[in-house]
């Protein structure tokens, strides 16, 4: 683009290539002298002829070069390196069994203020760039004005053509602009507000002129258009094999729901993202006639009622808490935590979440329940929330929320028997829990168990000392 050629045309493949060839064959020169003082790499004997024959392959690979599209000198440094490294080569032998490979673009890019390196065309003219902490950075390519100037553009031009373009986004369309140098200026993408860019076999040709002169593999993406085929992409592979390119990493466009770069703020990705944070929560109410249960509870002297109205597939949608101490501040404050944890049901917040949040609060009225799965409540947030996980979460997760699972025998019992037995944890509280003395968590707030001479958490497993 910097001497007004197109990526995708013989006059810059030929270019290209004649750069990459002075560049490897004056890295193989090198090499060979420093192996007259070092000595060859350790295997080159074995693979003298060998590599002395991949040597004046790259040498012979000038040929193919149309001298007429190169500028003399280079095309004559590109010759003498390439004899030169296979003279001294033969004689001293080499120091490196390879040379040169291309590498990607990338950051390094931006490092070196180049708009692309290795082999890679520019993405676009304009393109924008994700942030890692949020927010896009405009990058302009800046060597649009060089190129304006070797097509033969006055200066007046190149301003207003420039100043199309960084609002525009593309050269399609500025003012003075030659369709015959359209291509030049084609990149990768195709600009929000353009048609053109460089179609995937260019980039497929540019890798085969330049492969000849490299020692191991190109690392070069090849971008194709997001409605591109599996045929066109079969075909694409076969394509670069038999153009001679040893490996190639295709790209379809917009194939990943974010990508660091784009040719506009407006990209389908972003478009997306627009749509996505359109979305509105949709209240589910429950229907009119609805089951629910009831359940008295006692916590430090303070007895109250919850009441849970269900949907139909048995999951809570609304609690109401009723102290027995009507117009006290406790009963208003917990009339309004119920209403305001009923909205959080019915706009589809997981249970799970607000009895992971609330369960273990601590705050006064604490103390015993008389109640067998909840014996003992850090306050009366806590006792809510652990409550609702032993009726409607599975057991497993009642554990980890620090509800004594009541055991259900599996086969009948007489009804008096049942009576007098009464519930039966599935963990022996008596041995297990000593709750008058026992001291609370330093990691979650429950109360701890006796372990030992020591104490243990049954919600997180943190101890007072002993294993």
């Amino acid at each position: 683009m910097y001497n007004g050629l197109a990526y995708d045309s013989d006059e810059g493949r030929d270019y290209a290539a004649a750069i990459t060839a002075v560049m490897t064959g004056e890295a193989y020169l090198q090499s060979a002298r420093i192996a007259a003082k070092l000595g060859a790499f350790s295997e080159y004997a074995l693979n003298r002829e060998p590599f002395l024959e991949v040597m004046r392959m790259h040498r012979s690979a000038l040929q193919n070069i149309n001298t007429n599209n190169v500028p003399a000198d280079l095309i004559k440094a590109a010759q003498e390196c390439w004899d030169l490294a296979v003279l001294e080569g033969t004689v001293h032998g080499f120091r490196n069994a390879q040379a040169t490979v291309l590498a990607p673009t990338g950051t390094i890019g931006f490092m070196m203020d180049c708009d692309t390196t290795g082999v890679e065309p520019d993405l676009a003219l304009v393109k924008f760039k994700k942030l890692v902490g949020g927010g896009t950075m405009k990058i302009v390519n800046n060597t649009v004005p060089a190129a304006l100037s070797k097509l033969g553009y006055s200066e007046e031009e190149i301003q207003a053509i420039t100043k199309y373009i960084d609002e525009n986004g593309t050269i399609e369309g500025a003012p003075s602009v030659k369709p015959a140098h359209l291509p030049v200026f084609d990149c990768a993408f195709k600009p929000q507000r353009g048609t053109r860019s460089i179609h995937y076999m260019g980039h497929i040709k540019m890798m085969s002129a330049v492969q000849p002169f490299i020692s191991g593999a190109i690392s070069k993406t090849v971008n194709v258009p997001e409605n591109i085929t599996i045929d066109q992409i079969g075909d694409l592979y076969m394509q670069a094999w038999r153009l001679g390119v040893k490996a190639i990493a295709i790209y379809r466009d917009n194939s990943k729901r974010t990508q660091p770069l784009n040719a506009a703020h407006g990209s389908k990705a972003k478009e997306a993202g627009a749509r996505a944070a359109e979305f509105k929560p949709v209240r589910r109410k429950l229907p009119s006639v609805r089951r629910a249960i009831t359940h008295k509870f006692s916590i430090g002297g303070h007895e109250g009622y919850i009441t849970v109205g269900m949907y139909d597939d048995g999951q809570p949608g609304e609690i109401f808490l009723v102290m027995a101490k009507e117009g006290s501040a406790i009963s208003g404050l917990m009339d309004s935590f119920a209403t305001a944890i009923s909205l959080a049901l019915q706009y589809g917040v997981p249970l799970r979440v607000l009895i992971d949040k609330f369960s273990h609060v601590r705050f006064e009225p604490s103390g015993h329940t008389g109640n067998p799965e909840v014996p003992f409540a850090k306050s009366i947030v806590d006792y809510i929330f652990r409550w609702l996980a032993s009726k409607f979460l599975p057991t497993e997760e009642q554990f980890q929320t620090g509800v004594h699972v009541i055991e259900k025998p599996n086969t009948p019992v007489p009804e008096e028997a049942a009576r007098n037995a009464g519930p039966k944890p599935l963990n022996d509280l008596k041995s297990m829990y000593a709750l008058d003395d026992a001291p609370t968590c330093a990691g979650c707030g429950s109360i701890m168990v006796r372990n030992g001479s020591c104490y243990k958490c049954m919600n997180c497993g943190e101890t007072s000392g002993c294993s």
